[in-house]
């Protein structure tokens, strides 16, 4: 199993791809014939999740879609920043009392 660390790091990497699927999506609004882009998660076996990149079948836009992606990417990497915080600090406080 994972620690607590690894999971929130993890899930901070995938929410970075999410991220930057989007930003590449919205700077290429006007690009004729671009496939969007849009990050799938998986989940992995000893907690946590991974996330890759692929691409619409079909050129076309979708701003809102892609805001609303950049604004859940942004709660998910949030609240994976404060988990691993947490942990940092209960190990630190751990750290303490021991030594």
């Amino acid at each position: 199993m994972n620690s607590p660390s690894a999971i929130a790091l993890s899930g901070m990497n995938a929410a970075q791809t999410a991220l930057d699927a989007a930003a590449q999506n919205i700077a290429n609004l006007g690009t004729t014939g671009y496939r969007r882009q849009q990050a799938v998660q998986t989940p992995l076996v000893d907690g946590g999740t991974t996330a890759s990149l692929t691409r619409a079948a079909m050129p076309g836009n979708a701003p809102e879609t892609d805001m609303v992606g950049l604004l859940q990417a942004k709660n998910s990497f949030l609240a994976n920043l404060a988990v691993f915080r947490t942990g940092d600090r209960m190990t630190g406080s751990l750290l303490d009392t021991l030594g």
